[in-house]
């Protein structure tokens, strides 16, 4: 999906490519009726660098580039209508439709392949180690505590020097699941590379493509990115959330047999925490 994939990868384009994605996305409809001429003059960019996108996209020109997103633009899409504006009920409903569009997107931009490879290496690991700093931190966190409740162990760091030294002493018998929403985070990729550099088995949880964490990644996990933002804080965590617990369900899927008797045994144990 080109909207898809344009979300990706707009924090690793240049500034004059992302005015010409932001256009994109924003405006499709029309694109689909432009020249490349047009295009690079109503997003106020230049004919090549319009060009360089679309082969960032994996075209081989303008024109296979629109055929390509009027095909995309003529699967209806579900939408909520704004309303009127300052209408709170209509904030929440985008908020809530942002969220089911970035679910879709992630199922969109997901391989099915990887997935299955990721699980295999869980399911062999020795230890799973989760690395995430800033807000990716609690979707470590959160990843590192399901699986350690089917009795792997599991455990997850979010400061930087811990990640960089526990990852040094890991062995090919480990895994670690790096996650960071841009993959453009400086302290989550070089844990990680460490971590690869060590031997272990890494797994990587991602909405941009072909960005530096993807490098030091042998599965590579890709989530929606969402709308571009002007403040990263503004932007959802929801496709990271979906991709681990895609991920343990399908543990849990596959270990079946063997975790019914594990978790008949932490109903016991909870049994007297509950009223």
């Amino acid at each position: 999906m080109i909207i898809v994939q344009l979300k990706g990868i707009y924090d690793s384009l240049s500034e004059s490519e992302r005015r010409v994605a932001k256009y994109i996305i924003e405006r499709p409809d029309d694109v689909i009726h432009y020249t490349i001429t047009e295009l690079a003059k109503f997003s106020h960019s230049s004919e090549a660098t319009v060009y360089r996108l679309v082969k960032k996209l994996g075209f081989s020109g303008y024109q296979s580039f629109k055929i390509s997103l009027a095909r995309e633009l003529s699967i209806p899409q579900e939408v909520i209508e704004e309303g009127s504006e300052g209408s709170y009920q209509n904030f929440v409903e985008r908020i809530v439709q942002e969220n089911i569009s970035l679910a879709k997107e992630t199922m969109a931009v997901l391989d099915l392949d990887a997935l299955k490879k990721a699980v295999e290496l869980i399911i062999n690991a020795r230890r799973l180690v989760f690395f995430g700093v800033g807000r990716s931190a609690v979707v470590a966190q959160s990843g590192s505590f399901n699986f350690a409740l089917l009795g792997f162990s599991s455990t997850h760091y979010i400061d930087p020097h811990a990640q960089v030294m526990v990852a040094s002493g890991l062995t090919n018998e480990d895994v670690v699941v790096g996650i960071s929403h841009t993959g453009t985070i400086r302290d989550t990729v070089k844990s990680v590379q460490v971590a690869h550099a060590a031997g272990a088995k890494t797994i990587v949880i991602t909405s941009g493509i072909n960005s530096p964490i993807t490098e030091v990644g042998d599965v590579v996990l890709y989530t929606a990115a969402g709308k571009p933002s002007t403040s990263e804080f503004t932007v959802s965590r929801i496709g990271e959330f979906l991709i681990l617990d895609i991920l343990y369900k399908t543990v849990v899927a596959r270990m079946s047999e063997r975790l019914s008797k594990h978790f008949d045994k932490l109903e016991e144990i909870l049994k007297p925490k509950r009223f």
